[in-house]
């Protein structure tokens, strides 16, 4: 079978991957969890994950209802490292809801005339009205990260960016838009794997770039940008999740729990709800950990 990008995703595993990366993927067990970081060492019980995960979307559903009766509006960004579950953990939070009332938003690379803009500006469109969610999958944080380490924006146009970042969500939040960000993160050895397992997958290579390839080399710039980010982004205002996602299914309960914790919404159901982990979601603080 033909592997996409000529198989650089295994030429970098066997070739320029650290040996305590290589031999944790060689040695992990199929529950194992392959981050030595991580505070649990196997996946989450996948009978108790489902149960949760279902309680969880009758929440959601009553969560939607209170969006829509009253107004609301709600902007949730998730971001995160190549592989860390972004699109696993937005498929869950949406699934039950109603797509006029959420909507996903996932941008393509800037067109020439997107590029000439101010760098917010082709956010704007997509920013909830009243009684809506909309849930970005990726945001205006490429520029923080992304764009940085591979020199596609210039230091001043990123310290601008970091500069208006603030002001920018502050206005949003003046609007009545509730902001929620959430950061996915996995350990270096478990991205690894995801993107092995992507690679021989034929009906997950479409999930792979030419960036995720040449990324794997760029694990400490990607560490380094994305703890700037953070340090710089991180507001009362709008704050961020850290969601620590080398178990997608403690991911998935937790990102969707920090969310729903946080809102006030009608004939909500505490018990239901469940709580959150704080070994596996909380403040920037679990960044470094």
């Amino acid at each position: 079978m033909d592997l996409p990008f000529d198989g650089g995703i295994s030429q970098f595993y066997r070739d320029g991957a650290p040996d305590d990366v290589r031999a944790a993927i060689k040695t992990a067990g199929k529950s194992d969890i392959l981050n030595p970081d991580y505070p649990y060492d196997k996946r989450w019980d996948k009978d108790e994950y489902e149960d949760a995960l279902a309680a969880l979307q009758i929440e959601l559903v009553r969560m939607q209802a209170w969006v829509r009766d009253t107004g609301q509006r709600i902007a949730i960004v998730f971001e995160g490292r190549d592989a860390a579950g972004k699109g696993g953990t937005i498929k869950r939070l949406r699934e039950n809801l109603n797509p006029r009332v959420a909507s996903v938003v996932a941008l393509a690379k800037p067109t020439d005339v997107e590029a000439a803009q101010w760098y917010f500006q082709r956010y704007i469109a997509h920013l909830p009205h009243k009684g809506q969610i909309t849930i970005f999958d990726r945001s205006w944080y490429n520029r923080g990260v992304v764009e940085h380490v591979f020199g596609f924006c210039t230091p001043e146009q990123r310290e601008r960016w970091f500069h208006q970042v603030p002001a920018f969500e502050q206005m949003l939040v003046g609007e009545g838009i509730k902001i929620f960000k959430i950061w996915l993160n996995v350990g270096q050895a478990t991205q690894l794997k995801r993107f092995l397992d992507r690679e021989k997958d034929p009906l997950k290579q479409w999930k792979l770039s030419s960036i995720d390839v040449k990324g794997l080399a760029k694990w400490d710039a990607y560490s380094d940008a994305i703890d700037e980010t953070l340090d710089r982004t991180h507001t009362d205002i709008a704050p961020w999740t850290i969601v620590r996602s080398d178990d997608k299914r403690r991911a998935r309960v937790n990102a969707i729990r920090s969310i729903l914790t946080q809102l006030d919404y009608t004939n909500k159901d505490a018990k239901a709800l469940g709580r959150v982990d704080p070994n596996v979601a909380g403040g920037p603080d679990l960044w470094n950990v």
